[in-house]
């Protein structure tokens, strides 16, 4: 049995988001599913987890209750026992239908509770090949411990600390460029410059109140079309499932690229364009088959959908940017210091469903969108006016107001940046991140995650109203795949001919 033993007497308060992940009927936990090229090591994989990850502060404290009626929590260091956390059932390697098997394991996982007496994290390794792996890890971990973009910083900051302790001296976290001296300029530049600025600061002053409003508007009445996806109240505790699939990510830079726009706005792009299939489908269209330039094409023979659909996307903003000195964190010579935690706003964007003659439609629409939304202090707001209602009336004021907003909306969306290169994580290369959640008050929850040069989208859904997850994925690739097509056709790309 490995024990990391660390005795710290002090106790630290809990962030106003972990607290808000500890009320009743809010209990979101964040599940990493992560595939490997070789088989795990089980004592090798534990003994990288102590030597990493359990220095973590808040991978080795326990959550004390310290005031049930305002919600209050408090972080205490305590032991942990390795063997209590990371789990590996005995299984059959030539089973039939591997990844159906890791896709019902964690939708099981998400069915039970982490034990409070202990850390609020725990890890399965299945040792069995599946088609984009040969063992997988899954990591559920709650929510109160840190959102996505601190997951994802401290798995860099566990890969570059075992990598510079086998090479010292040698730096591997990313160095942020120096600024470059400006040049001078003249007056017209500068009247030019404050103009902008004027303009600027009006259109986040509007933009931000209008944001404001149908935050405020969707609490109280506001809610979105009931469709095939749309989920009611008591969806967070119904069962998921977990898909994924893996994209190749230089196909979003290629139309990135061509259309001058960001790795975002495709995404964005491409889930308006992936729902819209999906939804014709679910809607009675029928499909048709036939056969041009030798290949096989499946065709949309009809449109279903109905007309003014109101479907809006929960989109997660991150408010701080990523922890660059997690290593001396987990080294234990520097205290986190209000670096770590739950520090993300919402906002809420209308996605249009229709099936556009013109694919790159979607992608100029989105561009239009998160163009507003990024000038928009509506995320910071949100966030402000959570932790004021968690201080002054409790956890269950604020649930109660998340709540109401999530369950009149349709689809929450998060996209993480990981790793620019494939790494050894834990002792084992790592072949792919698939990340997603399970306790949010939705029906379908869909986050995108690079990792080298692949991009995984992770579906999360119902299963009573969405039994067939795969078709999203499905929808998802192929609009990618059409505004691929697009770009190429239409000249945008250059040296095109390198790409068949």
């Amino acid at each position: 049995m490995t024990t990391l033993s660390i005795v710290v007497d002090e106790e630290e308060p809990a962030s106003p988001g972990a607290r808000l992940m500890q009320t009743p009927g809010f209990g979101i936990c964040i599940y990493a599913i992560m595939g490997y090229m070789t088989i795990i090591d089980i004592d090798l994989f534990k003994n990288e987890l102590v030597q990493t990850l359990v220095k973590h502060p808040r991978f080795s404290s326990l959550l004390i209750e310290k005031d049930k009626r305002l919600g209050k929590y408090s972080w205490k260091r305590t032991k942990v026992d390795i063997d209590k956390h990371v789990f590996a059932p005995d299984l059959d390697p030539g089973m039939e239908s591997p990844d159906e098997f890791v896709e019902k394991f964690v939708s099981s996982l998400s069915r039970q509770t982490l034990d409070p007496t202990k850390p609020l994290w725990e890890i399965h390794i299945l040792n069995v090949k599946t088609s984009d792996a040969n063992s997988t890890a899954i990591f559920k971990i709650d929510h109160s411990i840190g959102d996505g973009v601190s997951l994802i910083s401290l798995v860099l900051a566990c890969a570059a600390m075992r990598r510079s302790s086998n090479n010292p001296g040698v730096e591997y976290l990313p160095v942020m460029p120096s600024k470059k001296q400006k040049a001078n300029i003249g007056i017209m530049v500068v009247i030019k410059r404050l103009f902008l600025s004027f303009w600027t600061g009006f259109l986040i002053v509007y933009y931000t109140l209008i944001d404001l409003i149908m935050v405020l508007a969707t609490m109280l009445f506001l809610k979105d079309t009931k469709t095939p996806i749309k989920g009611e109240r008591g969806v967070e505790i119904s069962p998921k499932r977990f898909v994924h699939r893996i994209f190749d990510l230089d196909d979003v830079k290629l139309v990135k690229n061509a259309m001058h726009v960001s790795v975002n706005d495709v995404l964005m792009g491409v889930t308006e364009a992936g729902l819209s299939r999906y939804l014709n489908t679910r809607y009675g269209a029928t499909t048709e088959k036939h056969t041009e330039n030798g290949g096989e094409v499946i065709k949309k023979s009809n449109n279903t959908l109905p007309k003014n659909l109101r479907i809006r996307a929960g989109i997660s903003f991150n408010l701080r940017p990523s922890p660059s000195d997690l290593i001396e964190v987990l080294d234990e010579k520097k205290e986190l210091m209000g670096m770590w935690g739950n520090l993300v706003g919402i906002v809420l964007v209308p996605l249009t469903i229709a099936l556009e003659d013109e694919p790159l439609a979607y992608i100029r629409r989105a561009k239009s969108t998160m163009d507003r939304k990024k000038l928009s202090l509506a995320p910071h707001c949100i966030y402000v006016l959570l932790k004021l209602l968690i201080n002054f009336f409790g956890t269950k004021a604020a649930v109660l107001a998340a709540k109401n907003v999530s369950y009149k909306t349709t689809v929450g969306f998060s996209n993480v940046v990981g790793p620019k290169e494939e790494t050894n994580l834990f002792g084992h290369p790592l072949s792919y991140i698939s990340p997603t959640a399970s306790g949010f008050p939705l029906a379908l929850v869909i986050n995108y995650q690079s990792y080298g040069n692949k991009l995984v989208i992770a579906v999360a859904a119902d299963e009573k109203l969405i039994p067939n997850p795969h078709q999203i994925c499905d929808d998802l690739h192929n609009s990618l795949q059409v505004f691929k097509e697009a770009v190429i056709k239409k000249g945008l790309v250059k040296d095109a001919s390198n790409l068949c």
